[in-house]
C-alpha cells in the first residue's frame, strides 16, 4: 500500500506536533497550516490526500459562525483535485463534539470528523478511511449527521440551534460547552489555554447573547439542544 499524502490544518503547534508523531509510516505528513489563508494555500499547493482540518481556526472572513475556519476551508478549497486525479478529501479533527460544529462542516464537504480524544490507531483508520472515499465519524456524531440530513424534523431543530449559536463567538461556544458540562472556570482556562478572567468574560458574554440568568440555566439550555 502506497503511503498517502496528510496536510495537517491546526491552530495549536503542539496539537500538530503530537498529531505528527502518532501517525504510522504509511501516512506521510507534507505539510502544516495554522489559519484558514495558509490552509487554502498548502491544499492548493500540495494536493493531499486526506487534510486533517481543525473545526475552530483564525483568519476566516466570517469568524463565530459554526464550523468557524474549517468549514470556511472546505467552501474556499471545494474542486481541489490530487494528483491521481481524486477529490482531496477532508477529515475534521477537533475538540469540539457538538452537533453544529459536526454538522457545518460536513455541510462544507467534510467526509468525516473524529474528535481529538481518538485513539492513534482510530485516528490513522479514519484517515485511511476518508482517502479512499469512506464517511467516518464516531458513533455519537453520525448521529447527528442522521438527524440533519436523514432523520424526519432534524434539519428543523438543527436550523433553529444554529441560529442561537450563531450569536456566539467561537471561543464563545467552547467556553459555554464546558460549562455546561460542570467544569470550574479554572479547569475551562486550562483546557483552552486561555486566563480565568478571560472565561469570566466570555461566559458574561454567553448569558447575555442566549438571555440566561446562571450557569444552571445554561446547562438545561445546552442539554436540551443535545449539545453536551
Amino acid at each position: 500500500m502506497s503511503a498517502l499524502r496528510v496536510l495537517l490544518v491546526d491552530d495549536h503547534a503542539l496539537v500538530r506536533s503530537g498529531v505528527r508523531a502518532v501517525l504510522p509510516a504509511d501516512l506521510v505528513v507534507v505539510g502544516e497550516a495554522d489559519d484558514v489563508p495558509s490552509a487554502v494555500e498548502a491544499v492548493r499547493r500540495l494536493a493531499p490526500d486526506v487534510v486533517l482540518l481543525d473545526v475552530h481556526l483564525p483568519g476566516g472572513d466570517a469568524p463565530g459562525g459554526a464550523g468557524s475556519g474549517g468549514a470556511e476551508v472546505l467552501r474556499r478549497c471545494a474542486g481541489a483535485v490530487r494528483p491521481d486525479g481524486e477529490p482531496v478529501r477532508f477529515l475534521a479533527l477537533s475538540v469540539s463534539d457538538a452537533a453544529e460544529d459536526v454538522i457545518a462542516v460536513v455541510r462544507a464537504g467534510a467526509r468525516g470528523y473524529v474528535t481529538k480524544s481518538v485513539d492513534a490507531a482510530a485516528l490513522a483508520d479514519a484517515v485511511r478511511r476518508v482517502a479512499d472515499g469512506d464517511a467516518v465519524f464516531s458513533p455519537r456524531l453520525a448521529g447527528f449527521v442522521l438527524d440533519a440530513f436523514g432523520a424526519a424534523g432534524g434539519g428543523g431543530e438543527v436550523a433553529s440551534t444554529d441560529a442561537e449559536l450563531d450569536r456566539l463567538s467561537a471561543r464563545e461556544r467552547e467556553v459555554m460547552r464546558l460549562i455546561a458540562r460542570g467544569y470550574a472556570y479554572k479547569d475551562v482556562a486550562r483546557q483552552l489555554f486561555i486566563s480565568v478572567k478571560t472565561v469570566e468574560t466570555h461566559v458574561s458574554a454567553v448569558l447575555r447573547k442566549l438571555q440566561l440568568s446562571n450557569r444552571h440555566e445554561l446547562t438545561r439550555w445546552a442539554s436540551d439542544r443535545r449539545l453536551l
